[in-house]
């Protein structure tokens, strides 16, 4: 048993010890960061390095996880408890190697599935409980801004932009100037959605398309701006997967994917290609960058080669940095 005089010497000894941890964490400059997004398709995790003060951030690691839990949820309203039992599974993976990274800080964001669920509480809940994350399902304004953010982080200034995000439930579009945002659109279709809603068949007949098409026309008919941005990216799965598409990659390299670019006429040459082909053939075809995406993938790269007509852009650039990225730049400026 302590003494007395032992404990208080040990009280002190605690509390300076916890007084000197603050301080240090306030004077340190440089934080290892989880960042975990969760969309309707994808799960996606951020192992970042971050310098604070100049707000660097260096990629350690990037992990693709596709559960596609918002399957159904136009028609349900709810994420299916299979589709939670996968969710929780691919971040208990997550939680291990964030351990292993020794994370200061995570951040969990959630998209377009989480926000119009019943059952988004319970999920929450289950967060907390399982592993001691706070989940943030944000607005599709606030989608949009981590996605322009993300996208723009490590470019120049420049005179225009427009960030393009396709996510499985909703689409974002955001234009910029300088870096600074100037407006922006979520749009409540993506490529899961989209599939659900229209391309029934595997291959999808050609009425289907053509309503896809139509449908999209008449949601993006007032994007038009006065001009053609002066640099376009587009972000998210849908993007670059055409990108490794474009490139022959059947296996993923952010190296390789990142601020490659393609051109209208390519995603439209590659539209023609998918709509001959089945799910399995398309995967069978494109490799294993396509897991997971093999039977959605034509409805996002429509959706994609529909707005960039609409707005007469000829060209894009690729961007792997979305959403994750931009959540981690949001929670540095708000910490400064």
């Amino acid at each position: 048993m302590l003494k007395q005089g032992n404990q208080i010497q040990m009280t002190v000894y605690y509390s300076f010890s916890f007084k000197y941890l603050i301080v240090n964490l306030k004077l340190k400059k440089i934080m290892i960061i989880a960042s975990i997004d969760i969309g309707t398709n994808t799960v996606l995790l951020l192992i970042a390095e971050v310098n604070v003060k100049s707000k660097k951030i260096i990629t350690l690691l990037n992990e693709y996880r596709m559960p596609r839990i918002g399957a159904g949820i136009n028609k349900t309203g709810i994420i299916k408890k299979l589709k939670i039992r996968l969710l929780y599974s691919v971040l208990a993976e997550y939680d291990k190697i964030i351990k292993k990274y020794q994370c200061e800080k995570v951040i969990v964001t959630g998209t377009n599935a989480l926000r119009i669920a019943k059952n988004t509480q319970e999920i929450s809940k289950g967060l907390d409980k399982l592993f001691n994350y706070k989940l943030e399902v944000i607005p599709g304004d606030t989608e949009a801004e981590y996605a322009f953010l993300g996208a723009t982080s490590d470019l120049d200034n420049f005179s225009s932009s427009l960030v393009i995000d396709i996510g499985g439930g909703s689409t974002e579009l955001i234009f910029g100037d300088k870096l600074k945002i100037i407006s922006k659109r979520s749009i409540q279709i993506g490529s899961v959605s989209a599939t659900e809603k229209f391309l029934k068949h595997s291959p999808p007949q050609k009425s289907e398309i053509e309503d896809l098409k139509k449908e999209i026309k008449e949601i993006f008919v007032g994007i038009k701006e006065n001009k053609v941005p002066d640099l376009t990216i587009a972000v998210a799965g849908t993007a670059t997967t055409l990108a490794c598409m474009n490139l022959g990659i059947k296996i993923f390299e952010d190296d390789k994917i990142e601020n490659s670019t393609i051109s209208s006429e390519k995603i439209k040459n590659l539209i023609a290609n998918l709509s001959k082909l089945t799910s399995i053939e398309i995967l069978e075809e494109y490799g294993s960058v396509m897991k997971g995406r093999e039977d959605i993938i034509l409805a996002g790269a429509i959706i994609l080669s529909e707005i960039l007509e609409s707005l007469g852009i000829k060209k894009l650039f690729i961007s792997s940095k979305g959403i994750r990225y931009g959540a981690v730049i949001k929670y540095l400026n708000m910490s400064n």
